[in-house]
């Protein structure tokens, strides 16, 4: 995806310069990230993938194709320092990011009554500091215009037993959204988020008619559909979306199930 940049000519001549964006998307080895970063680096933007497996190289490369399109950094988004350092190597390498895609993140279930502190931490170190941190690192490097869009969950939202720690996660996600949205208003930086629901990134047959038809659109989700929600978001024609939250879930949270 290209922008539009005013530059004064000669003799108060206006030129329009086509610019290409960069978007930087974390966790994207894998799953809902790579397919974000596909469809990014498919609408014309130089992406770079931060994950903390190198697994994400094997994909960057796999999407580049030999057109220069999508690179890769090894990084753990809960080390401060390390996320700083990836993103002064940013400004070196690309001199700015116009989107971020925060997908980076953890899960863990466990009973309530045996979920240590240790493991509460680690997802929360993860999901919501390391969220943060790339909010904060990003934010620096972000032209006018610029957006950033935070992967929550519907677990933000509702819940089951044993899954606390994740599910404040995704709750504090939604919060940090807003708080964002407003701290960067006066830089013009939107920040939205994307709750998805049940997204498989399996093969289609491990999935039951039974679990199609807890979805008022019929199907279980895939990666692409949460994929084409961020580049909405992160297009400037839509920029009266800002501090929000779009749920992403065939309508499972809103249909009533009975067991029978």
């Amino acid at each position: 995806m290209y922008k539009f940049r005013l530059i004064s000519g000669k003799k108060g001549m206006i030129i329009l310069s086509l610019t290409q964006r960069h978007t930087v998307v974390t966790g994207g080895a894998h799953g809902i990230g790579a397919a974000v970063a596909k469809a990014f680096a498919a609408a014309g933007d130089k992406v770079t993938i931060l994950d903390i497996s190198n697994a994400g190289r094997s994909t960057a490369e796999r999407i580049d194709g030999g057109s220069g399109l999508c690179g890769f950094q090894q990084v753990d988004i809960a080390d401060p320092g390390a996320v700083q350092q990836c993103f002064h190597h940013l400004a070196d390498q690309e001199k700015q990011v116009d989107v971020l895609i925060n997908n980076a993140g953890l899960s863990s279930f466990s009973p309530l009554e045996t979920t240590s502190v240790d493991d509460w931490d680690r997802i929360m170190n993860t999901n919501v500091r390391g969220t943060f941190i790339c909010i904060q690192q990003a934010a620096k490097l972000m032209p006018s215009g610029s957006s950033i869009v935070n992967i929550a969950s519907t677990r933000g939202l509702m819940s089951e037993a044993g899954n606390e720690a994740y599910a404040a996660s995704k709750g504090a996600l939604l919060a940090l959204t807003h708080a964002a949205a407003n701290s960067l208003t006066e830089k013009n930086i939107r920040v939205n988020a994307v709750s998805p629901g049940w997204i498989h990134t399996g093969n289609e047959e491990e999935l039951r008619q039974i679990d199609h038809a807890q979805h008022l659109s019929g199907r279980v989700g895939e990666p692409q559909d949460v994929a084409r929600a961020c580049l909405f978001l992160s297009q400037k024609e839509n920029d009266f979306i800002n501090g929000e939250n779009i749920v992403i879930d065939g309508g499972m949270t809103k249909k009533m199930i009975y067991e029978h």
